[in-house]
């Protein structure tokens, strides 16, 4: 019979015994696998969208390429001014490595670990607990923690959350995650489109099956946000924990992240300037939304912890 092994002396006083379980090499390639598809889903819902939408017009298939057309300057300015537009809604402020010469030391750590140019980092000046990666790809990226976080941890647990947020930028999460948003926007805003067309009876042919085409256009409209939403909301649970098993690759350490989850979930406090479109971005959810299952932007913390421990 094998001793369960006694919690470190650092650890936080609630402590989950160590499992056998899957390697963090297998999470990774099955997050992998189930991000894409995902976001498969998604770009198939745009798809779908515009060919209705051209049929609607009398276009046909040239709706394709109105779809692509409006996607891509959605897309191009996103993608630019994105991350600049993050850390201003969320107050960040960046920091010396003077103020925070022991952060800087992990952060520059953690990027040679990973092979990727260092961040720059920023500041919330919140007390909750909680950070985020944001930027178009690792040479234009950035890392923000809350000054909670920087009192609240101590240096394995620190280490942990960095490592998990550098993951998503080595990973190119924060790419995927602001295209994904690029689509859901634009599944809305097609949808818009739809529903508008139908409502000044629009311009499209009216013989043959028009008229179920235009019912299935308004269903789709009414159904497609929410759909898509979810899909966004699966895709960044699916990129936790994959964040979470990089992150035990790059520390060699999974009991430094799996103690700064415990400590976030004894300690919680929902970060202020949090909004419903960046809070995907979070290391741990920031607004406090009292949800789970398909509606939840995160994974359920004692789920993200269960995993850790059997690594």
């Amino acid at each position: 019979m094998v001793e369960e092994k006694a919690p470190p002396e650092h650890a936080p006083q609630e402590y989950v015994p160590r499992e056998p379980g899957q390697s963090f090499f297998d999470a990774i390639n099955a997050n992998k696998r189930n991000s894409l598809l995902l976001m498969g889903v998604v770009t198939g819902i745009v798809l779908v969208m515009c060919l209705v939408l051209g049929y609607i017009w009398g276009i046909g298939y040239y709706g394709l390429f109105l779809g692509f057309f409006i996607g891509g300057i959605y897309a191009i300015f996103s993608y630019y001014m994105g991350s600049k537009v993050v850390l201003a809604l969320s107050g960040a402020k960046p920091l010396q490595k003077k103020d925070h010469p022991y952060l800087f030391h992990l952060v520059e750590g953690l990027a040679l670990a990973a092979q990727i140019p260092k961040p720059k980092v920023y500041i919330v000046e919140d007390q909750a607990l909680n950070a985020f990666a944001t930027g178009r790809d690792p040479e234009h990226s950035a890392i923000v923690v809350t000054r909670g976080l920087l009192n609240a941890m101590n240096r394995q647990e620190l280490e942990g959350v960095v490592a998990h947020e550098m993951s998503h930028i080595a990973e190119y999460d924060i790419r995927f995650m602001m295209l994904t948003i690029v689509m859901v926007g634009l599944v809305g805003f097609l949808s818009e489109i739809i529903l508008r067309t139908f409502i000044w009876g629009g311009r499209g042919r009216r013989s043959g099956g028009s008229g179920y085409i235009m019912i299935i256009g308004v269903i789709l409209a009414i159904l497609a946000p929410i759909i898509a939403m979810l899909v966004r909301f699966a895709i960044s649970r699916q990129r936790e924990y994959l964040a979470d098993a990089t992150a035990v690759r790059l520390t060699r350490y999974p009991d430094g992240l799996r103690n700064a989850l415990i400590k976030i979930k004894n300690n919680y406090k929902p970060v202020k300037r949090a909004t419903e479109t960046t809070a995907p971005m979070y290391f741990a959810d920031p607004i406090g939304k009292k949800v789970a299952g398909m509606f939840a932007t995160h994974p359920p913390i004692d789920d993200r912890i269960k995993r850790l421990s059997s690594f």
